[in-house]
């Protein structure tokens, strides 16, 4: 009970809104500018959209990992705090 008076702004499992506040806007991000690099490659060796629909699932990919490595990062120091009580 003392850990949440301290933190108010956290959940009972100890993540908080914060954490996760950018990761649509990075998310979102990614996406364009890995379409936007694929459209660049379509007009520079003339293919047809390859690149484009290439460079949208190359960044949604992307930032697929990025938020699986924050979700994890975030579970193991819960898991560690819950350890250290």
């Amino acid at each position: 009970m003392a850990d949440e008076k301290e933190q108010p702004n956290r959940s009972a499992n100890g993540l908080s809104a914060s954490d996760f506040a950018g990761v649509g806007i990075q998310f979102a991000a990614a996406i364009i500018v890995f379409l936007f690099a694929g459209q660049w490659l379509d007009r520079r060796l003339g293919t047809n959209g390859w690149f484009t629909i290439a460079g949208v699932f190359v960044g949604g990919g992307g930032a697929f990992y990025n938020l699986y490595r924050k979700i994890t990062a975030a579970q193991r120091r819960d898991d560690e705090a819950r350890r250290r009580r």
